[in-house]
């Protein structure tokens, strides 16, 4: 089969309540199932990316380099610019909003949501998918509101999260 570049391609992204994490527990969650926060899509996503913290390693009496090992992977934050969730019908999704609201206002325990972002083609078919565990809203910047455009997206969301895989390809 030949390789083939997709050229035109969307996503959409889904926000499902992450499972209540037990003491002890690492486990994560294989397929986001919980309470909705909303079904979303966005003109662009960055930050689907893993680093792996190096760990050098001198051993006594190899002078001719070091052991490197494997250590903590560190996410990026997920950042998704002009775009919405919907709610009902569609109608914009105010959860989104609370979420964010009852994390500054210091409502504890803090909700935590997974998320679910599915690459289609432009037949619809979904080409790629990837998952994201235990999401916090890091920060969310709204529309420049003008009069001309009556816009009303979310122009920018960042998601900070605790694991990230591609699950589907």
């Amino acid at each position: 089969m030949p390789n083939q570049m997709l050229r035109s391609f969307r996503f959409q992204i889904k926000l499902r309540k992450s499972p209540a994490v037990e003491s002890g527990s690492q486990a994560p969650n294989n397929s986001p199932s919980g309470t909705s926060l909303g079904d979303g899509g966005f003109q662009e996503c960055s930050g689907l990316e893993v680093e792996m913290d190096i760990q050098d390693y001198q051993e006594g009496g190899r002078n001719d380099g070091v052991i490197r090992r494997a250590g903590r992977a560190k996410y990026s934050p997920l950042i998704l610019k002009r775009g919405m969730f919907f709610g009902a019908g569609s109608e914009v999704n105010r959860e989104l909003w609370e979420w964010i609201q009852s994390v500054v206002a210091g409502i504890r325990p803090i909700s935590r949501y997974d998320g679910i972002i599915q690459v289609m083609d432009v037949g619809e078919n979904i080409v790629a998918t990837w998952v994201f565990d235990r999401g916090l809203p890091a920060k969310i910047r709204g529309p420049e509101l003008n009069a001309k455009t009556g816009e009303i997206a979310i122009e920018e969301l960042h998601i900070a999260h605790e694991g990230l895989r591609l699950v589907r390809i």
